[in-house]
């Protein structure tokens, strides 16, 4: 697998984890102990569709959900990799023209001065 493809999934995977941890309501998140010593009761809440977050020393460790709801969050990975990959692709190809390594080696060329007066003509042009 390129590593451009490798850097989108794990990409893709550290934002729907995150995305997922922020939307949990603290309702839904017990500690690793009440997780270890009521399991069957946990399992039975993630069974019926709740997302609950097993916390240890109040910091998220593991998520328990249902089979359905981890097939409904698999499911639109490997379109987001493919757009993602090709977006990097077009970038990279950007990256790659003569033109911008000209810019790139005049960027690391320059004085002080003269990336200042850039980043003043570049701020302008944004308004």
């Amino acid at each position: 697998m390129p590593a451009r493809r490798k850097t989108a999934r794990n990409f893709i995977r550290l934002r729907r984890s995150r995305n997922l941890i922020a939307s949990i309501q603290p309702a839904g998140s017990v500690s690793a102990t009440e997780a270890k010593n009521e399991f069957g009761r946990i399992l039975e809440r993630a069974i019926r569709g709740e997302t609950v977050m097993i916390t240890k020393f109040d910091a998220p460790k593991a998520v328990l959900m249902s089979v359905d709801e981890f097939k409904a969050l698999s499911r639109g990975s490997r379109v987001e990799i493919d757009m993602l990959s090709d977006e990097f692709d077009q970038l990279l190809a950007g990256m790659q023209t003569p033109a911008a390594r000209s810019a790139m080696k005049a960027a690391f060329d320059a004085s002080p001065k003269e990336l200042g007066r850039a980043a003043v003509a570049a701020a302008r042009k944004r308004g």
